[in-house]
């Protein structure tokens, strides 16, 4: 049964960093794009960032990009997301997830595993 697992989420002040993992487990993603998304309270989920089976490529919103950056550790079956210079609308619950296309994805629905997610709090 695969499993992914988030953590590193927390409270923290506008300005400061955290660092999100993702644990997957059940089977092995080395050949696999991942990603993580967000969703604030009363808003839809959106895309944050996404990272190529091998590293080489990433992608990321308009609204982290330069804060924000994305990697991952095949041996470990791990993804990072590392968020610095965080402002108070980074607020949401972040969800890594797993695709079974190997290149950046950006699309929600081309995901197939998802994670259940790590409170992320930033405050004013």
């Amino acid at each position: 049964q695969v499993q992914l697992v988030e953590s590193g989420g927390g409270l923290v002040q506008a300005g400061g960093s955290l660092r999100l993992s993702c644990a997957a487990s059940g089977r092995t993603f080395s050949t696999n794009a991942m990603g993580w998304f967000r969703q604030a309270p009363g808003k839809e989920r959106e895309f944050v960032a996404t990272i190529s089976w091998n590293g080489g490529s990433t992608s990321y919103a308009d609204s982290v990009k330069g804060r924000f950056t994305i990697s991952r550790d095949n041996a470990k079956n791990t993804v990072f997301l590392q968020m610095n210079s965080l402002k108070p609308e980074d607020t949401a619950v972040y969800y890594c997830a797993v695709s079974l296309l190997p290149g950046t994805v950006l699309r929600g629905t081309a995901y197939q595993y998802w994670g259940q997610g790590t409170q992320v709090t930033v405050s004013s």
